[in-house]
């Protein structure tokens, strides 16, 4: 599995809430491991690691499972405790029907309602209520919801579509590596949509499975597993091997080790047109997926620390350290040495 990153936008929401809250955001960024230059590149971007540490710190800070953004606090412990009562369902659907019992004593979650019709079932969040339209609370909830019914049967949930009641964002490719599912923007209201057959799945998981999915919170509903939903998914997968070897020119563009146009369509047992037109549906293109790549990779290497420019640039297949950095301001408006300065993120 590759490296994962998330755009700096969803760290500046969660440093809006902590300032609200008068929290100390060089110390808060600081315990992240994120350098606080950083927020002011749109291009920037933080591990997956980063910004679960920055929100476990938001939840010390305001005891607040919602960070103060809903209609009530809803206290640390909270959602593990109605999961105490949920792992005990014999199935999904029940397990649902229950949480539609357990959500009046959660006053500050947004209500939800699930309904079914032709096949499929809607679970839709009413975000009116927060304190505040975030984006990075309205995708958290959804992919906590999608996560931990995956987590409870024990098996891939494939949306079939997921709505978010505000515009389109810049950063709309990193959905697709949350959800995996087709998306609609300025809708109704927040929802995700999965096919009703999986109502009837059993639940799989213990009380003890459930402490440590919580103990994990929240890399789980950060990171998405490999579920190869869409076309650049699948895409990624097959470029993600040019990682281990290969050279690049002194412009910084992959080499010749990363599979061609025609090697990766081959694969996918499509023509070369067919999987550029499609990619292009999806906003993307094998180039631009190549170079995701190697830009999540290099920004968890220096996050980490434990190589130098010179040996990264020459993993990552760069013909010379000038190169990489020329390319790695491009990904990011920053040069590597910006995501080196910050202390690692506390466990």
């Amino acid at each position: 599995m590759t490296a994962r990153t998330v755009p700096i936008d969803f760290v500046r929401s969660a440093v809006a809430t902590a300032e609200r809250e008068g929290v100390d955001i060089g110390r808060l960024l600081g315990s992240a491991g994120v350098a606080p230059e950083l927020l002011a590149q749109d291009r920037a971007r933080v591990t997956v690691e980063q910004m679960a540490a920055t929100m476990r710190q938001l939840w010390r800070i305001t005891d607040d499972e919602l960070f103060g953004l809903g209609p009530a606090p809803v206290p640390r412990g909270s959602t593990r405790l109605v999961g105490f009562g949920l792992v005990g369902c014999p199935d999904l659907g029940a397990a649902i029907a229950r949480f539609g019992e357990y959500q009046r004593l959660l006053p500050g979650l947004p209500p939800m309602v699930v309904t079914t019709a032709g096949g499929r079932t809607r679970c839709t969040l009413d975000t009116s209520v927060l304190a505040a339209a975030e984006e990075l609370l309205t995708v958290f909830l959804l992919a906590a919801i999608h996560r931990m019914i995956s987590w409870g049967i024990g098996r891939r949930v494939p949306l079939r579509q997921v709505e978010f009641p505000y515009p389109r964002p810049r950063n709309v490719a990193d959905y697709d590596l949350v959800f995996g599912a087709p998306l609609v923007f300025e809708a109704a209201t927040a929802a995700i949509t999965f096919d009703s057959e999986l109502l009837a799945a059993p639940l799989t998981k213990t009380e003890e499975d459930l402490i440590d999915w919580a103990r994990n919170a929240p890399i789980d509903v950060l990171s998405r597993r490999d579920y190869g939903t869409s076309l650049a998914e699948q895409v990624r997968k097959i470029l993600a091997r040019g990682l281990h070897g290969g050279r690049a020119t002194a412009a910084g563009r992959a080499g010749e080790h990363w599979p061609t146009a025609d090697e990766v369509a081959k694969r996918l047992a499509m023509s070369p047109q067919t999987v550029r037109r499609k990619l292009g549906e999806e906003g993307t293109s094998i180039t631009q997926i190549r170079e995701d790549i190697l830009r999540d990779a290099a920004v968890a290497s220096l996050v980490r620390g434990d190589e130098t420019v010179e040996a990264l640039s020459a993993r990552l297949g760069f013909s010379e350290p000038s190169a990489f950095r020329r390319a790695f301001r491009r990904w990011t408006g920053s040069p590597p040495g910006s995501y080196r300065g910050a202390p690692p993120p506390e466990s």
